[in-house]
């Protein structure tokens, strides 16, 4: 398809489409679905993380007011397993499914499950279930590096060269160790199910990021044909990740309706978030680098180890980034994985990029400290000329442009360099910066277009809006390409019914759908022509499709602007409601030969002020400039770089899920006890995009900016809690105990 350059409406600042529908309250999400006869669910959750049930007795349960059934392993029927991912189909991290058998792994389990008339006496009612445990010593320690992996030795992810030559031979080094804890996903709307079935097809009302594959998976587990399971997903309350794929409560709710034949609702509380959804897993990192006295890098070494559940291997990929963000001639990085008695790991926005960019991007400021260069200038010096990893070109890459930018906005040139040397109103100043990059892809979509006789149009994809902004991206798109204002384009998503869509992951929809869209356009719009001139009574009769254009919403003869007849009016006199396009894309992701290295690139500049008195530390204002291709729609895209930092601060400074070694619970498991930035932690955001196009990706030049305003922002925030107090901080989140110890040398413990 022709690259686009010019738009009246991409690139534009352009209203949420959907932002009436959620100011009024007419916005529907997974849990605001009722209906006649519905049940509540609520499951009973183990309280040892290792070991087995020697009894369940329920009862006490069974007698209780509006309890309808109790399930458990012995009678909620059959729940099978997924045969293994195909692309983008039958993905799960949590393969077990539930009630499977009586063996516990981790705190919060699912053990059994009660249905009842209301959400209280289903939770009453599962609170008085007995249950006996037989009881071993769980495994819930957070050191990782030197605990036995799920691998023989550590997994060979990217190399080159000889690192452990270059090493040896360095004139200058940096050796250290980087620690990110566990990070539980923490999204306003909680997971919910809501399963209606009719005897022959289930209806699954969920919060999920990919309503096809969650149709499959389901599918699956239930033993039945996908034509029987539609997933609907119009709304989600965020997701960050945690919603990407279908977790044990969406399949105990379409047991129970199926088992019931009533629709049955269940709700994961907050306190199960922390157990059964998912969550970053904890990670450490060793990173060593070796650079001559110019600060050229003549090696990068990265080992990391993530832990992961007891059945399922959940690899964070923290090395995805390293092979191609610097050049050098000797790079390696390995990866390994350690059991724990916890819930499954999963993505958490940015998996891999961002722990790994914590630890890399740390790094290159000790290696700037250690050789007194300005850590821009170092990051400058080692720009690649191509992707040395898998020695291809660059797609389109603007990190120098990311970097200089992003200073001058910050005005970087007036920093100076020696620790706790900025003051300003009585504060000290701390300023950090850190280089960021993400994967950008296409992956298979479809897409329809129905043109219709009101002058309005439709636009139908199975993928989903995750408060992103897709439904105007769509919009947008078919506004371009028809001339039919955006406040009269349709847009609907959401359903695994409609034509296949991308996974709401990586940041890949926008350059995923913008393709597919374009040609479901171009194609209704080849239609509505056909039917001009093949229309008794059409001033275009007798004429052939070639010599018409559909502009501005009319038909016309090709150039001549008088001839033109809206597109409702032809569509009047053929007597026809509607004419249809489809479109599809091809994915480029995982491409067995691909010819360019598609990735977005940023760079963060971030302030912190430190008042020693009173041990404060803050983030005051942060700079972060991304080049992500085209920017369709300036306003939710900032919007999304905004939040990233924000929960960029919150990984920095708070968070940190804490499991009790004893026991294996997570004993922070509330919003008050898991701390996260809030609004009065928020510092001044400023946030610009580079806005070239990346027409290698597709015809509008478009990638993604949903996870790429996170990576790097650690980073920057602890190299300038450093340059602030002389104090390194390598074990996140940042401590105020570790701020009030005395400053120690840059070097690794």
């Amino acid at each position: 398809m022709d690259q686009i350059s010019e738009s009246k409406i991409i690139g534009v600042a352009t209203r949420r489409v959907d932002g009436p529908l959620k100011v009024s309250g007419a916005a529907m999400y997974a849990s605001d679905h009722h209906f006649p006869g519905l049940l509540f669910a609520w499951p009973v959750c183990a309280t040892i993380a290792k070991g087995s049930i020697s009894s369940l007795d329920t009862a006490e349960a069974e007698k209780m007011t509006g309890v309808v059934a109790v399930y458990h392993r012995t009678n909620i029927g059959p729940l099978y397993r997924v045969p293994p991912a195909s692309g983008f189909s039958l993905i799960l991290d949590e393969k077990r499914p539930p009630l499977e058998d009586d063996e516990i792994r981790y705190y919060g389990q699912y053990v059994a499950v009660v249905v009842a008339n209301t959400v209280e006496q289903a939770r009453a009612a599962a609170e008085s279930v007995k249950v006996t445990y037989n009881r071993e010593k769980p495994d819930a320690d957070s050191k990782l590096r030197g605990s036995p992996l799920t691998t023989e030795k550590p997994e060979e992810k990217s190399k080159r060269g000889d690192t452990a030559a270059a090493l040896r031979s360095a004139k200058v080094k940096v050796d250290s160790i980087y620690t990110i804890p566990a990070e539980t996903h923490n999204p306003i709307e909680l997971h919910a199910s809501v399963a209606v079935y009719d005897g022959q097809k289930f209806t699954l009302y969920e919060t999920s990021q990919a309503v096809v594959n969650h149709r499959d998976v389901l599918a699956q587990m239930l033993g039945v044909p996908p034509e029987q399971v539609q997933v609907i997903t119009r709304f989600l309350g965020s997701g960050f990740g945690g919603k990407l794929w279908p977790w044990p409560q969406s399949a105990l709710a379409a047991a129970c309706a199926r088992n019931l034949r009533r629709p049955v609702k269940l709700v994961v509380s907050r306190q199960m978030m922390f157990q059964s959804v998912g969550h970053r897993p904890a990670i450490e990192q060793r990173i060593q680098l070796a650079a001559d006295l110019d600060g050229r890098l003549t090696a990068i070494e990265q080992e990391y180890v993530n832990h992961t559940s007891m059945l399922d291997d959940y690899d964070e990929g923290c090395g995805e980034i390293t092979p191609f963000i610097y050049s050098t001639p000797n790079l390696l990085v390995t990866g390994g994985l350690a059991r724990r008695n916890v819930g499954n790991p999963t993505a958490m926005r940015g998996p891999g990029a961002v722990p790994g960019l914590f630890a890399l991007e740390s790094a290159m400021d000790e290696l700037a400290v250690s050789l007194k260069m300005d850590p821009v200038q170092l990051r400058l010096k080692n720009e690649p000329e191509i992707d040395e990893s898998l020695k291809i070109p660059f797609s389109s890459r603007h990190m120098k442009e990311c970097l200089t930018t992003g200073a001058e906005r910050f005005g970087w040139a007036n920093r100076t360099a020696e620790v706790g040397s900025m003051k300003r109103d009585g504060l000290t100043l701390g300023w950090g910066v850190a280089a960021c990059a993400w994967l950008a892809a296409r992956t298979e979509t479809e897409a329809s277009v129905e043109l219709k006789q009101d002058g309005t149009a439709r636009v139908a994809c199975g993928t989903q809006d995750i408060g992103g902004g897709t439904y105007t991206v769509l919009a947008q798109i078919v506004s371009h390409e028809t001339g039919i204002p955006v406040g009269k384009i349709d847009v609907v998503l959401g359903d695994s019914a409609l034509p296949s869509g991308p996974i709401s992951g990586g940041s890949w929809v926008t350059a995923s759908v913008t393709p597919a869209v374009l040609e479901a356009a171009r194609n209704a719009g080849q239609r509505l022509l056909l039917t001009a001139v093949k229309s008794e009574n059409s001033p275009f009769k007798g004429r052939k499709p070639g010599e018409l254009e559909f502009v501005g919403g009319m038909v016309r003869l090709k150039g001549q602007a008088q001839s033109a007849v809206p597109m409702a009016e032809v569509l009047r006199i053929a007597k026809i409601n509607s004419v249809a396009g489809t479109g599809k894309s091809a994915g480029t992701l995982g491409a067995a030969k691909p010819e360019f290295s598609f990735h977005s690139y940023g760079a963060q500049f971030a302030e912190v002020t430190w008042q020693p008195e009173i041990a404060r530390l803050r983030v005051n204002r942060v700079v972060t400039v991304i080049d992500a291709g085209r920017i369709m729609n300036p306003r939710p895209a900032r919007n999304q770089i905004e939040g990233a930092v924000v929960m960029g601060i919150g990984m920095a400074l708070f968070e940190e899920t804490m499991y009790d070694r004893r026991s294996g619970a997570p004993v922070n498991n509330n919003l008050a006890d898991y701390v996260m930035a809030v609004n009065a932690d928020t510092p001044q955001i400023d946030v610009a995009f580079l806005d070239y196009p990346d027409y290698k990706l597709n015809a509008l030049g478009v990638r993604g900016v949903g996870e790429i305003g996170l990576a790097g922002i650690a980073a920057a925030i602890t190299s300038a809690v450093y340059h602030a107090t002389g104090i390194r901080v390598r074990d996140l989140p940042v401590r105020i105990e570790d701020l009030l110890a005395m400053p120690r040398s840059d070097s690794a413990d």
